[in-house]
């Protein structure tokens, strides 16, 4: 499913219009995106958690040189299903 297909299907289901589902959607990005940027948990039952995690600075190496990197600390998103998504996943 693709956003467009989003879109359409809360459209339908909400009795929205499709430029306030698309706006809707759009809003609930921005708003999981600045509470992860701020390192913050975003909490959905019955859906799951959006938090950020992090990856510590390591080794690595170029494949192209073979010459050893120094690879940065990051963090990045991560989404764990909540009890109720990974329930209905394994119901059919």
């Amino acid at each position: 499913m693709r956003k467009t297909d989003l879109v359409n299907y809360i459209a339908s289901k909400a009795k929205l219009t499709k430029a306030n589902a698309e706006r809707s959607i759009n809003a609930f990005i921005a708003g999981v995106t600045g509470a992860l940027r701020r390192s913050e948990k975003v909490t959905l039952v019955g859906l799951g958690t959006f938090e950020v995690s992090k990856r510590a600075k390591r080794k690595g190496r170029n494949p192209r040189t073979g010459k050893e990197i120094s690879i940065p600390a990051k963090r990045f998103p991560r989404f764990r299903p909540g009890r109720e998504l990974r329930e209905a996943v394994n119901r059919s």
